[in-house]
């Protein structure tokens, strides 16, 4: 019925077991149904290993047969607590019904793939019998830790990923742990947690993969986002809300936190009508104004109905003793829905498991360095250590003597445990939904490399209940020491303080003793824009203190003087930041309560970070101030020395230097803008009476003045750098860069000749206007046809004339050329900047202009006539496609401007540095089914992507100009809230956001990219601000 496969087995099945036993939803004794007459169908199902396989069954088949061969291809004996879930035809992720037909359900087998999930999670791990179920519950929490779905605080992720680890490389070696660290992902932000990693590592010596296992779900099971699928939902006063379904009711959360919890000894009954989600409460009598009914509004009814069902099963696998009995067929007519739960319950899966007798057989784990024997083993304690004397008396002293990498053998001993050992898989970056759209919006990163896959063999182990591991006795759960009872039943534990609800205003049950870790104040996600920005703002300081001074080096080229300037100047600045990055990512944790720190204060505010460590900025002006003098310095030293001016141009090369250079110089000075946007938005915010509103103010009015200070420096190294990045762009032009000259407008026109009409790339500059072709070389230069100098020329449009539509005419002293825009705004922008450009000539006499070439003039060569033409594919092809980085002269501004028909201005170029924004973003494609989480940097026209904001340089990149940012339209079926959609042409990216707050951020900024602005804004840009 398995398709077969080439390699030699599988992870997570048993070795040596028949394939047709072992079925989790049959009764003992029994075997797979008859598989029904009819065609077969290839259907293929994602395990939670990420391997997929491929089963054939009968195109009459109904959900519980596919269920039951992939149970049995594990061997899997507790199989009730996982499901099989797809993406239906409305892009929503829904369980496989085991009673329905499988083509009713899935209407195209061959593009689905099913993914065989953990679906009933229960609230201790003690209750799975079996170790192959508690192997794949860790499988699942894994995933869920590697996308992001398990959140916790640091030193629960620490030590999450330390029994990881244990589990696949054994004991604590250090070198080993290590490279192991550096070549598996498990959690996000790993790189920063390694040191604690590795410190908890060192404690699980002697530690078993089975214990391993055991200890990582006794921590799991403890944290609040625990087996949480969150469906978005609102309450009736609109505030955005997720629902979900856990073992001992209903749940409600806000973001990450759990606000509310409806019991089901407190539910009467769960029903829907349309996009309405109702949830009935019992009376209570010690509340006279409770409502009895609770309304919120989901996405659609198919939203609604998928959130029933599953609580419905949710209900029934854990509340109820047996199977519900099917209802009876009605006479006439039929009210309200049919489904019902189909399947054991916990009880009946627990009692089977118990009273039936299963042959130890062991099973492989995938990536794992360690052997082990694993298996049920429901017989005697004489049964499972006989034969074992010997490995049980060198367990005893610690370690096997001829074991090859020092692990623990041990056996069972007490029967009714029951707790068998194995290996864990290695970490993968992929969750368990795969990457279609779903949804609880789990998303699944890129998978990482896999290790060599090893066999489980040897003696069975000693149940992980009487570990002697040093970190069996506490763990560190949220920060805090909790002992782990092991044998203790779920009902000892302390009951929720939800069970006795209270109804608020808005329409949902609340207690007064919960605390609201993450909150949804407006200025904790202004204080998260600064912690975002300042991560980018760091590494950015990284390119020219770490990576520029290494690929220098010592080398000879660059003077003594010049190396001093520069890094004597820039370290101490990074420096400071590294420490102010520290306060503002202490002060979020303390915010969002990730620390216990928040209970011994109000740390709920930011205004008093940033006036501290603004007041010790101030103290560096001196070494801001020699950032324009060093940009200069290196220009006038890379003129003179060939060498230093190759090392340059080489370094730009690399990825880590994903901008221009110079620009890099230049972030010191914008970073004072974006901190004074930041204080601007946080006291418009805040009331005059809030106790962060003074320090706020206070910040403010510090970084205006430093602003003030610095912003004659910034307008000028702003137009110089630009020069100078225009320069590489242009061949044959040495003297661009000259005093005086200001840039103020590039793009494309097309030029109208003997030929028609020509396409080619316009600079205007304050006293000339030249325009230039694409040439042939390998750099892919500009090679310049003519120039006009702006002092005395005059402009005509010139539509009517030429019968060319947004046409006008140039008139200069030695030669008049025609052009014409794209479109009509296109032409306007051109018109506004030449004439002001003309009139500032004119006002100041610059008729001594000078000339930028004169290796070059107006002819009408084969070379203008046959300029390249690439198409808005091959630039697609390389630069608006996410899947590899693009080659870095082909993603200038101009070349982007020239494959894109469009133009930018100065304005638009300062206001794309100022405004720069960094975070989480969650991207698909048009034509894609699933939500990718990278790390996005929107900066010089352009958005970066990463995996995560540690890394040390995008993996690809998306040129904005000439793209349109809208929201999604009904018709897209995007069904998500805060979607923002980029498109050009045939290209279309949609993007979701946090928050209400971070999505109108993203869309302000890529509006001031994509909306071009008018050169009269520079005029005033130049004038001293009023602060």
């Amino acid at each position: 019925m398995v398709e077969p496969e080439e390699r030699p087995s599988v992870a997570g099945k048993r070795l040596g077991a028949p394939e047709s036993m072992g079925i989790s939803t049959l009764e003992p004794g029994q075997r797979p149904p008859t598989m029904p007459p009819g065609r077969q169908v290839s259907i293929r199902v994602q395990m939670l290993d990420d391997t997929q396989e491929v089963f054939e069954v009968s195109q009459r088949a109904p959900g519980k047969v596919l269920f039951d061969l992939v149970c049995a291809h594990l061997n899997l004996i507790e199989g009730d607590y996982f499901g099989l879930e797809f993406q239906d035809q409305h892009k929503m992720t829904v369980w496989l019904d085991l009673l329905k037909p499988i083509l009713k359900q899935i209407r195209r087998p061959k593009n689905t793939i099913l993914r065989f999930v953990v679906k009933f999670f229960p609230p201790d791990h003690t209750q799975l019998l079996e170790e192959l179920t508690r192997y794949l519950f860790a499988l699942q929490i894994k995933h869920d830790l590697a996308c992001g779905d398990l959140t916790c605080n640091e030193s629960s992720a620490a030590l999450l990923v330390s029994h990881i680890v244990q589990s696949e490389i054994g004991d604590f070696e250090e070198v080993q742990c290590k490279q192991h660290l550096l070549n598996n992902k498990y959690i996000p932000e790993q790189d920063a947690l390694m040191d604690k990693i590795i410190e908890y590592h060192q404690k699980h010596v002697g530690q078993t993969p089975a214990e391993s296992d055991y200890q990582l779900l006794e921590i799991a099971r403890r944290l609040e986002m625990y087996g949480v699928r969150l469906h978005p939902a609102k309450d009736r006063e609109g505030t955005k809300l997720s629902l979900t379904v856990a073992h001992s009711g209903v749940l409600v959360f806000q973001g990450h936190t759990k606000i509310n919890a409806f019991n089901w000894s407190k539910v009467r009954k769960l029903s829907f009508k349309r996009k309405r989600f109702l949830i009935k409460l019992r009376p209570d009598l010690n509340q006279s104004n409770c409502q009895d009914t609770l309304e919120f509004m989901m996405g659609s009814r198919d939203c609604c109905k998928v959130f029933w069902k599953i609580c419905v099963e949710y209900h029934a696998f854990f509340r109820l003793f047996e199977e519900p009995k099917p209802k009876p067929k009605p006479v006439l007519f039929t009210r309200g829905s049919s489904f019902r739960f189909s399947g054991r319950t916990q009880r009946q899966v627990i009692d089977y498991v118990k009273d039936s007798e299963f042959k130890k057989v062991p099973f492989e784990r995938k990536h794992s360095k360690i052997q082990s024997n694993s298996g049920l083993s429901p017989f005697p304690p004489r049964l499972c250590i006989e034969g074992q004397g010997e490995q049980r008396n060198a367990s005893a002293s610690g370690h096997q003597a001829d074991s090859p990498v020092g692990r623990t053998q041990v056996t069972v001993e007490n029967p009714a445990l029951q707790h068998y050992t194995g290996s864990l898989t290695s970490q993968t970056n992929g969750c368990r939904n795969g990457t279609h759209d779903e949804a609880d919006a789990r998303l699944k990163p890129s998978p990482s490399k896999q290790q060599a896959e090893h066999l489980s063999t040897g003696p069975v182990s000693r149940s992980p209940q009487h570990s002697e591991s040093p970190s069996a006795g506490q763990v560190m759960v949220n920060g805090q020491k909790q002992s782990l009872s092991l044998g203790q039943s779920p009902d000892g534990r302390q009951p929720s303080p939800l069970t006795s609800p209270l109804l608020t205003d808005a329409g949902f049950v609340r207690t007064d003793d919960e605390d609201e870790r993450f909150p949804a104040d407006k200025a904790y996600f202004i204080a998260k824009e600064l912690l975002t920005t300042e991560r980018t703002y760091l590494k950015d300081l990284e390119v020219i203190t770490v990576s520029f001074q290494k690929s220098v080096g010592k080398d000879e080229a660059m003077p003594d003087s010049l190396r001093n300037l520069i890094f004597a100047n820039f370290e101490p600045v990074y420096k400071f930041h590294e420490t102010f990055l520290k306060d503002v990512d202490q002060r979020l944790a303390q915010w969002e309560g990730r620390s216990n720190a928040h209970i011994k204060g109000d740390y709920q505010r930011v205004g008093d970070v940033m006036l501290k460590n603004i007041q010790g900025l101030k103290l560096l002006t001196a070494h801001l101030q020699k950032h324009s003098e060093a940009l200069l310095e290196l220009e006038q030293t890379c003129r003179s020395s060939r060498r230093l001016e190759g090392l340059c141009r080489d370094f730009e090369l690399q990825k880590v230097c994903y901008l221009p250079l110079n620009i890099f110089f230049l972030r010191p000075l914008h970073r004072l803008m974006h901190y004074k946007q930041i204080l601007e938005r946080l006291c418009k915010h805040y009331p005059p009476t809030h106790d962060d509103f003074r320090d706020s103010r206070a910040a403010l009015a510090d970084i205006s003045e430093m602003v003030v200070q610095l912003h004659g420096t910034l307008i000028r190294m702003e137009n110089f750098q630009k020069l100078l990045e225009l320069k590489k762009d242009l061949t044959g032009v040495d003297n661009l860069a000259i005093p005086g000259r200001e840039f103020i407008r590039l793009g494309c026109l097309s030029r109208l000749s003997g030929k028609g009409l020509q396409q080619r790339m316009f600079f205007l500059f304050s006293d000339v206007l030249m325009y230039t072709s694409r040439g042939m070389t390998a750099s892919n230069q500009f090679k310049m046809h003519g120039q006009l100098p702006l002092y005395g020329m005059t402009i005509h449009e010139s539509e009517d004339e030429w019968g060319v539509p947004h046409s006008f005419t140039l008139f200069g002293q030695r030669q008049s050329v025609v052009v014409a825009a794209s479109s009509a705004s296109e032409m306007e922008k051109w018109l506004e900047d030449i004439k002001m450009a003309i009139e500032l000539a004119d006002k100041y006499n610059d008729s001594s202009a000078e000339i930028l070439s004169s290796s070059f003039t107006d002819s009408k060569s084969p070379e203008e006539s046959n300029a390249d033409q690439e198409s808005e594919d091959d630039l697609s092809a390389s630069r608006t496609s996410l899947e590899r980085q693009t080659p870095h002269r082909g993603n200038t501004t101009v070349h982007v401007c020239w494959h894109r028909n469009t133009s930018m201005s100065m304005v638009d170029f300062s206001v794309a540095l100022e405004n720069q924004l960094s975070g989480n973003l969650l991207r698909k494609f048009k034509n894609s089914n699933g939500w990718q989480k990278l790390w996005v940097v929107f900066t010089n026209f352009s958005l970066f992507f990463y995996k995560t904001h540690q890394d040390e340089f995008p993996l690809a990149s998306l040129p904005l100009l000439g793209y349109s940012i809208t929201i999604p339209s009904e018709s897209e079926n995007i069904h998500k809230d805060y979607v923002f959609k980029l498109h050009f042409k045939s290209h279309v990216y949609y993007f979701r956001s946090e928050s209400e707050y971070t999505f109108e951020r993203w869309m302000e900024v890529i509006r001031s990219t994509t909306c071009s602005s008018s050169h009269i804004r520079s005029l005033s840009r130049k004038e001293p601000h009023v602060y």
